[in-house]
């Protein structure tokens, strides 16, 4: 059956909110995990007016535009429209898990996880307005379509993690059902699987009468949408991912109260959990960090990798500025014959790495051939990463006010800096 072939090994969100954290900020983390080879990219999108009556093309499935969009960085599978998780100019992030549940997976296109991800960040100025605009979308297009760039599909339906200076949300979906869940204070984790049980902030207006009508909840107690919608016998990624939510959420809790992005760096660095996957088939393609301080005053701060295992990755700033300087370095190359957008799709493969993507490859291999030069070459982009996240808690603490200028070179120049320690 479609998606219940080699399913990822993990994909993790993060959310830490006041009193666990060590600021009074919002801090959001996440972990794309994806087929092995796939290439994640870095794109900004500025904010836009449509005219009535424009339509949007996003990975499979046209749809209506929206008046106006936010402005939006995005850490995305370079060859769809969406993305795995990114963030708007107001302070709202969006990551996505895929998840199996009793309601059956379809090949037929739709909206993937990842498109609602993109129009949620697009549209919603906060963590609230978007999941109602993904709820809504999901509603009227549904789910659906290969999240995998390969001939045989490979479906999977969707959970989110939301957040932005105030609060968080988690939204889990079956087919066009949902059911979503405010977080207001604490941490809260996702791993590939339901994990909202009867504590429901939101739902989709028939989801309990779908439960009742397919015999998986009685009517009777209260309603926990983890236990009527859950398969009874789940794959076994998906049961590998019940250890890792686990260890996920015990690694928040031995940090409660001290947690910040360096945090939240390390737990989505920890392989021995499986946060951090590296397995033959799989492995984490991206992941990303964000400060939102709870002061508007001060900027959120975005990290992000572009690079495949976070272990050995640098995690860069991203702040939202007037003009922004361009990152061409993280922005994969753009095909004219393209096979992800031709039906039948992906009967060929092209070559989507971008320029820091080849030379950090290079550099893996470096630390693999050669132990001593890899750890030097870890340490010098440890230090580095060091470096921007002194300048950002400087940026958070009010100890320093850059130019605008400065911040709007910020993120080109730390990767430009980390592709230089490449050559």
């Amino acid at each position: 059956m479609a998606g219940q072939g080699p399913a990822p090994s993990s994909c993790d969100c993060f959310v830490a909110l006041p009193p666990h954290t060590a600021t009074p900020a919002v801090i959001f983390g996440k972990n794309a995990d994806r087929p092995r080879h796939e290439v994640q990219e870095i794109v900004y999108v500025p904010a836009a007016t449509h005219r009535p009556g424009d339509r949007v093309q996003c990975t499979y499935l046209e749809i209506e535009q929206a008046q106006r969009t936010h402005a939006v960085v995005l850490s995305r599978p370079a060859w769809l429209w969406g993305a795995e998780m990114g963030a708007n100019e107001h302070g709202v992030c969006v990551g996505n898990e895929g998840v199996w549940t009793r309601e059956p997976v379809g090949e037929d296109e739709a909206l993937l996880g990842m498109d609602l991800v993109r129009l949620g960040l697009e549209r919603g100025s906060s963590a609230r307005e978007a999941l109602e605009v993904i709820t809504a979308l999901l509603e009227r297009h549904g789910q659906g379509g290969s999240c995998k760039e390969e001939p045989v599909p490979f479906v999977y339906h969707n959970t989110f993690l939301l957040a932005d200076r105030g609060e968080a949300w988690v939204l889990e979906t079956a087919g066009r059902y949902w059911a979503a869940q405010r977080i207001r204070e604490g941490s809260r984790n996702i791993s590939n699987q339901l994990s909202i049980g009867t504590d429901i902030t939101a739902e989709h207006a028939e989801l309990r009468q779908r439960a009742r009508s397919q015999g998986w909840w009685s009517g009777a107690g209260e309603f926990s949408f983890a236990e009527a919608f859950s398969l009874e016998q789940q794959p076994p990624r998906m049961e590998a991912a019940k250890a890792r939510y686990r260890a996920g959420r015990e690694l928040l809790r031995q940090h409660a109260g001290h947690i910040t992005a360096e945090t939240f760096m390390a737990i989505l660095r920890d392989k021995a959990s499986g946060i951090c996957v590296d397995s033959e088939g799989f492995r984490t393609a991206g992941s990303m960090v964000s400060v939102l301080p709870r002061d508007p005053a001060l900027p959120c701060v975005h990290f992000f990798t572009a690079t495949p295992d976070p272990s050995r990755s640098v995690f860069k700033p991203f702040v939202f500025v007037a003009g922004l300087k361009p990152a061409p370095q993280v922005l994969s190359p753009s095909f004219s014959d393209d096979p992800a957008r031709k039906v039948p799709r992906f009967q060929s493969t092209v070559d989507r790495r971008h320029e820091l993507y080849r030379r950090h490859q290079a550099a893996l291999e470096l630390m693999e051939r050669d132990q001593e030069q890899g750890q030097k070459l870890q340490q010098t982009l440890r230090d580095l990463e060091r470096q921007g996240l002194e300048a950002v808690n400087a940026l958070l603490g009010g100890d320093v006010a850059p130019r605008p200028e400065e911040l709007a070179e910020l993120f080109f120049d730390c990767v430009d800096a980390e592709m230089k320690f490449y050559k």
